[in-house]
């Protein structure tokens, strides 16, 4: 008899890991009881300096998948790995030093109600918040698809890319990232979300979104240059979300 084909992951979780000892423990024992037996959690170790690699190891769960690179490429490229590695039908991204609120997976899946994306909001702890962290989706704004494309580009509609999940048929306009993005890889994902007119937005925290040194502009401030650069490649991702768009076709 030929072995059991194992069943297909229905979630995946795809974390980035870097330098993550602190708080990578905690936020492991806060997804694993939010997804089933079948499901995986894809940590993508991008060469940290620190524990970070043997303490996922040492979590012992079948369901994690520990990948370490063999060289550092950035949080955007470590991301795209982890996506890439994807197997589920639920596609969720998670930060390495975040905590996931009990039940956020099916208040995110039956939130979908036929999308293929949903993004809730995040409840903003530990470190001083700025006025992007006070920004807040609302459900009524799903359908508002130019507006949408308009509040990314300009920057008043802010996706956090820890409070995302998708259908995997999504990946197909999602990879590869452009090669000329080099941050905000989750307003890349919510420009694709929204091209293909099925994102919608889930008003309540379903995430602790931990605020830190290492996640926070100095000062909360950027400088005009790097605001224009950044105004300039979501334009550029919207060029090409509406190309792959295109080529692919509505999913």
């Amino acid at each position: 008899m030929e072995p059991a084909t194992a069943p297909s992951p229905r979630i995946s979780v795809c974390m980035a890991a870097y330098n993550g000892a602190r708080h990578i423990e905690e936020q492991i024992a806060s997804i694993l009881p939010e997804i089933g037996p079948d499901d995986e959690l894809v940590v993508v170790n991008d060469c940290s300096t620190d524990a970070t690699s043997d303490l996922v190891a040492g979590v012992n769960d079948p369901r994690i998948r520990l990948i370490n690179a063999d060289r550092n490429v950035g949080y955007v490229r470590t991301f795209e790995r982890a996506l890439g590695e994807a197997r589920g039908e639920y596609v969720f991204l998670s930060d390495q030093d975040d905590v996931w609120l009990p039940g956020r997976v099916e208040r995110m899946i039956s939130a979908l109600d036929g999308r293929n994306m949903v993004v809730s909001n995040c409840r903003h702890v530990e470190g001083p918040s700025g006025r992007f962290h006070d920004i807040r989706l609302k459900a009524a704004d799903s359908d508002h698809t130019v507006r949408n494309l308009a509040g990314i580009v300009v920057g008043y509609r802010l996706h956090w890319g820890c409070a995302m999940a998708f259908r995997r048929v999504l990946l197909a306009q999602i990879l590869p990232f452009p090669a000329y993005m080099d941050e905000s890889h989750d307003q890349w994902i919510a420009t694709v979300g929204n091209v293909n007119r099925s994102i919608v937005y889930l008003e309540e925290d379903t995430i602790l979104h931990r605020l830190h040194g290492e996640n926070l502009t100095p000062s909360g401030i950027r400088s005009a240059s790097k605001i224009l650069r950044a105004r300039l490649a979501f334009v550029r991702n919207l060029a090409t979300a509406l190309r792959r768009f295109r080529q692919v076709g509505a999913v």
